[in-house]
Formats: structure tokens, sequence, C-alpha cells
């Protein structure tokens, strides 16, 4: 394993972390869990048994990834945020055959102290705000804010908002890349020969 592992980091023996990853002050990584290469898993990160995290994925500190959470790569977990893997947990009732798979598909962002309800697969470049509550399934692109979260807008793969209607068809150009969006019936894409006027 060629990481960089701070000495007060606990990795159970099991655990494959890929090269060139960063596991700094106080981080537990449980021995089935699967991370890629060039990841960072800032203070106080917790990755449980049955995560598979790809490569270049950022944990910033104080996140807690639980079994059944599935992060593709290069997605970025914002400080405090927070995973869930019981709908309905109670202390005195054991739910562990119960838990719900959550996907994050590559390239989303999770902002800081936000919430993400079991069960859900959190599309390809979304956006999630600091502070919102994810309860449902979210578009590829989708920007999401509040308490539940709804769209508010759609994002570019660099992190840029698109002036687009969030419902119908349209056009737009990412104002860092140049790079374009198409967006038909609701659903948002990147083209390379798309021409906007």
């Amino acid at each position: 394993m060629n990481a960089t592992i701070h000495p007060t980091a606990i990795v159970d023996e099991g655990a494959q972390i890929g090269e060139d990853s960063r596991v700094w002050h106080w981080v537990h990584v449980c021995g089935g869990a699967r991370i890629g290469r060039g990841c960072s898993l800032g203070q106080n990160v917790f990755v449980g048994n049955r995560v598979s995290i790809g490569n270049n994925v950022k944990i910033q500190n104080n996140v807690s990834v639980y079994d059944n959470v599935t992060l593709e790569d290069d997605v970025f977990c914002g400080p405090s945020m927070v995973f869930t893997n019981v709908y309905n947990p109670r202390s005195a009732v054991n739910r562990k055959d119960d838990y719900r798979d959550t996907l994050v598909k590559r390239g989303a962002t999770i902002g800081a102290n936000a919430t993400i309800v079991c069960g859900i697969t959190i599309g390809m470049h979304a956006f999630i705000a600091a502070g919102a509550v994810v309860n449902r399934d979210v578009k590829a692109y989708a920007m999401m804010a509040g308490v539940p979260a709804r769209q508010i807008g759609w994002m570019s793969d660099h992190g840029e908002r698109l002036t687009l209607p969030i419902e119908g068809d349209g056009c737009a150009v990412c104002p860092a890349t140049g790079k374009k969006y198409r967006l038909d019936a609701g659903n948002l894409s990147s083209e390379k020969e798309l021409e906007c006027k």
C-alpha cells in the first residue's frame, strides 16, 4: 500500500487503499473498505466495511461513510456532511439486514453539513448545497438546495452554474470551460458537437 497514513489513523487489516491516497489524523478505515488512488480522507473520517470509494475522492473532516455507500471517481464530500444507511433506525431494533444502498456517481459534490438519506442515487456531476437534506434521487448535473432538497438549477462538470430552466429544453455553455450542455425534456447532457445560440 503506497499511501500516506498519519500515525494517529487506524487502518484495519484487509482494507485496500490506493496509491497516492492520504489518510489524515484520527481516521478509522474498516477492514472491508475499498479506497481508490489519489483520495484524501480528512481528519476524523470513518469508512465502514461495506464501502467502495473510487479514485480522486475528497472526503473532508468529520464525515462518516457508512456501510452500503458507494462513491464513484472524483466525488467531493464537504466537511461534516452525513450519510445514513438505515431509513427507520431504532436503538432497540437491530436493522443491520435492512441497510439501503446509496450511490454517489462520478464528479458529484456534496456540500458541508448536507444530509444524504439512504437508498438514493446522486447523479454524476450533481451539486448538493451546504446544509441540504436529500431524500430522493438526484439527476445528473442537478443543483439541489434546501430541506428537503429541491432542484434550483444546473451545474457544469467544472462546477459553474448554467443558465437553463429546470424543466423543458435548452442549451448552455460553461462560462469557465466553454463546454456545451443540452437540456432535453428535463435531463441534461454534455455534447461535443453541439451548437448553442
